[in-house]
């Protein structure tokens, strides 16, 4: 899984370090890099694995093929989608457009969200941690665990 937060600068280049433990997650599923398209919900970057984006698809290509939805979908995500391969040192080059979308200048921090991650500009992603924290407090009860756990003491 992605986990954790982790901040780091781009180079003179554009180029950036992506976080040891997300690369060795996605090498673990043979990946040598990751897809990544501007977040819907934020002035972020989503990333994850190719099979997720290939899941996605499906669910897009599941909607009928001549609904507005379906192209809204797959323009909005799949033509807007990057493929960044890591390089030698375990670095990408994000594309411009993207980095705009995500108001990114010079230093990115990684999210991880479990099976996906995201990047942020880290003052922004600040400002949104402290509501997402406000949010999940008021909205705790939501969580349900399921009775396996409760059985084993989870």
């Amino acid at each position: 899984m992605f986990l954790s937060s982790y901040e780091n600068k781009l180079d003179k280049k554009g180029r950036v370090s992506v976080p040891s433990s997300f690369r060795a997650y996605l090498n673990s599923m043979g990946y040598n890099g990751f897809i990544t398209y501007p977040s819907f919900n934020h002035a972020a970057l989503d990333g994850c694995a190719q099979e997720r984006i290939e899941k996605l698809s499906e669910s897009i290509d599941s909607l009928g093929p001549f609904e507005d939805k379906r192209d809204y979908f797959a323009t909005s995500v799949l033509s807007e989608s990057t493929n960044l391969n890591f390089d030698s040192e375990g670095r990408v080059s994000i594309p411009d457009k993207l980095l705009n979308h995500a108001k990114i200048r010079s230093t990115i921090i990684f999210v991880g969200l479990g099976k996906v991650f995201q990047m942020w500009d880290p003052k922004l992603f600040s400002n949104f941690q402290s509501k997402a924290r406000k949010k999940s407090y008021l909205n705790r009860s939501a969580l349900k665990w399921d009775n396996k756990f409760k059985k084993e003491g989870v």
